[in-house]
């Protein structure tokens, strides 16, 4: 039986490879609430695995089985739910990690994961090998893969904990969703470079739904066919062997079919005291685009060590002294973090408890944000201490809030789980809540009186202020949940509201009625906007290279101007927001952009990272004759940096 030591499930061992032993892995099974064929494969599977270790013993047996991934189809608990109900069937252990259908949308704040299935990273050490699972899927936008700082960092100590008492040869299987590629996982070379480092046999994952070889950076990269049935009559899942000789040692991956006896064996890897280096060598990403652009400069950086999902926001500059001015930042561990902007000193740390997605804002000294533990939270500007705390009672708070006036007093409006709320912010005290379809996870924005924003759920909403009463509510037309407005920050003018989706549209609404003026799939935008200060043009970024403004005056979509901005194809939700006379935004890869607002000269490019840019805070410049295209900007990426950036 399993042994679990520090968060660790060992079997004791005597010697390299002790002995032969097989488990099975199940990936891609795609639960869903709309495909009953998708649970039947598993529960085939399930029970196939579970007869065989009836009819089989010893090396035969199968001693227990690894999920790689995309376990549901939406991310949605009562999915995980219905797939571990199918799991705890198994008479022999089982461990899991999430893929990108269970990080990419979710109404939990990918926090459910975890809930249902105990952790979403494994362990285990089984027969002389350690075998070490993570998350390497985009956490609730749009982007490339990605394995979060603190699982790099887990990761290792889950290995040096191993090695320190069996020595450095000890063999290890890396276990992950997503093959680690240049296209797939955006710091592939951040975790190749962790498992070099040791003796990694293999990386094992699904996510192509297919038997697929590649070289992670020399490392044995090995995908299994998805546990569906596809166009098949009865679905597979994958035997995984070790098989060990006195002249040898192989990893064979075989593909079984449920009712049959026999399997496929598709590819044997060999084994041994060393790692398995073959292929060439990947390059690492280039900032060389740094050195093009010298005008650009990193102020400071600080790395916190733990994902980043939100924008930053900052209180108490006017473009002028840096010195009282304060960058605050929520983290993926639920931390939110109080940096001085002149030379990114910490000042302050305080944890909610959970992963922090919204992004905060700041007045009357009160910094306000919400928490995928459900809660909107007040901390004090100046120390971090608790102002309020309102725990919701409706799931995780993502939205990122709003300042406005209701009946004389300072409020906030936030998006929630399935709800939208007002509150006062000196107290937190309830104004008003109204419920919605889906959850939310921009900024909404306020114009006439009225609060819009769209959500998770298929529809765009517009609320009276003063009442949270509905004005209007508006569908795309397309059931699909996926393709809601809901990752774009709204900008109004001229008594219009300007949005653009997955459904890649540039839709123009009418601000009073919700009547279509005009929808455009001209440029291929998606989830991301920005307009001028004057109200005159909106901004949008397209999926392939191009910046594109719209007159937002016009009843018909009018070009003003478009230009390559060189980014190559890209669909991260970073908004388009101006520092003086420049449209600063970046990329799923890292490229920090500064575009000319009045005609989209491309300024400069800095490279920040390799992974997702969220949405810049945009600071104030002095412009005169001299510098007209200064600009400046503190940001975060999902790799737990936070950079100040400014450019002449």
């Amino acid at each position: 039986m399993f042994l679990l030591v520090h968060g660790v499930y060992l079997w004791a061992v005597e010697s390299l490879f002790d002995d032969s032993f097989r488990f099975a892995q199940l990936t891609d099974l795609h639960v869903s609430r709309s495909n009953n064929s998708a649970l039947e494969d598993v529960r085939r599977s399930i029970d196939d695995i579970n007869q065989w270790n009836q009819a089989h013993t010893g090396k035969e047996a199968i001693d227990f089985v690894i999920v790689t991934g995309d376990i549901t189809e939406a991310g949605d608990r009562h999915c995980m739910q219905l797939a571990k109900n199918e799991f705890d069937r198994l008479t022999i252990p089982y461990f899991v990690v999430s893929g990108n259908h269970e990080t990419t949308w979710s109404e939990s704040g990918c926090t459910d994961f975890a809930r249902v299935f105990g952790a979403d990273r494994f362990s285990v050490f089984h027969k002389g090998v350690f075998f070490v699972g993570f998350n390497s899927g985009p956490v609730l936008k749009m982007a490339d893969g990605h394995v979060a700082p603190q699982d790099l960092t887990w990761a290792r100590q889950q290995i040096d904990s191993i090695i320190a008492v069996h020595g450095p040869k000890t063999p290890v299987i890396a276990v992950t969703h997503y093959p680690l590629q240049t296209g797939d996982v955006d710091n592939w070379y951040d975790v190749t470079s962790l498992l070099r480092s040791y003796n990694t046999q293999c990386i094992i994952g699904g996510h192509y739904h297919r038997n697929l070889l590649f070289s992670a950076d020399g490392i044995p990269d090995v995908l299994c066919r998805s546990n569906l049935r596809g166009q098949a009559d009865i679905n597979g899942y994958t035997f995984i062997s070790l098989e060990n000789t006195d002249d040898n040692t192989t990893l064979c991956f075989a593909e079984k079919t449920p009712g049959l006896d026999t399997t496929r064996v598709w590819m044997e890897l060999p084994m041994g005291d060393g790692p398995l280096l073959w292929g060439d060598r990947i390059a690492t990403p280039s900032y060389d685009v740094n050195l093009e652009n010298p005008q650009v400069k990193e102020v400071w950086r600080v790395n916190i060590g733990v994902g980043i999902y939100s924008a930053p926001a900052v209180s108490g500059y006017d473009g002028r002294c840096e010195k009282s001015a304060r960058v605050y930042i929520g983290d993926d561990l639920g931390v939110m973090h109080c940096f001085r902007l002149s030379d990114g000193k910490l000042l302050w740390q305080q944890h909610v408890g959970s992963r922090i997605n919204s992004t905060p804002v700041v007045a009357d000294g009160i910094v306000v944000f919400g928490s995928t533990a459900g809660e909107i939270v007040a901390l004090r500007e100046n120390d971090g201490s608790f102002v309020w705390r309102v725990q919701t009672g409706h799931g995780a708070v993502m939205g990122c809030p709003i300042l406005t006036t209701i009946s004389g007093k300072q409020s906030v409006l936030i998006g929630g789980n399935h709800h939208f709320y007002a509150l006062e912010l000196a107290t937190g005290a309830a104004i008003w809540t109204t419920e919605i379809a889906g959850y939310c996870v921009s900024r909404p924005c306020i114009y006439d009186n009225k609060v819009y924003f769209g959500a998770w759920g298929c529809y765009f909403y517009a609320l009276n202020v003063q009442d949270g009463s509905l004005v209007w509510k508006w569908f795309n037309g397309s059931s699909n949940d996926k393709f809601s407005p809901a990752a774009v920050w709204p900008v109004a003018a001229n008594e219009k509201i300007f949005i653009v989706a997955p459904d890649r549209v540039f839709t123009c609404l009418n601000a009073q009625t919700g009547d279509v003026i005009y929808r455009t799939k001209e440029h291929m935008v998606r989830e991301n906007i920005g307009i001028s200060a004057d109200g005159q043009v909106v901004y949008s970024r397209c999926m392939r290279d191009s910046v594109q403004a719209m007159s937002a005056l016009s009843d018909q979509p009018h070009t003003l101007w478009k230009v390559s901005a060189e980014y190559g194809y890209d669909h991260d939700p970073s908004m388009m927001l101006t520092s003086g006379n420049t449209l600063v935004f970046g990329t799923k890869n890292g490229l920090m952009h500064g575009v000319r607002a009045n005609d989209g000269k491309l300024l400069w490019r800095h490279k920040i990272g390799n992974c997702v840019v969220n949405t810049v805070c945009p600071l104030p410049v002095n412009i005169n004759g001299k510098n007209a295209n200064s600009s400046a900007c503190v940001v975060t990426s999902s790799d737990g940096a936070v950079v100040y950036l400014r450019a002449k």
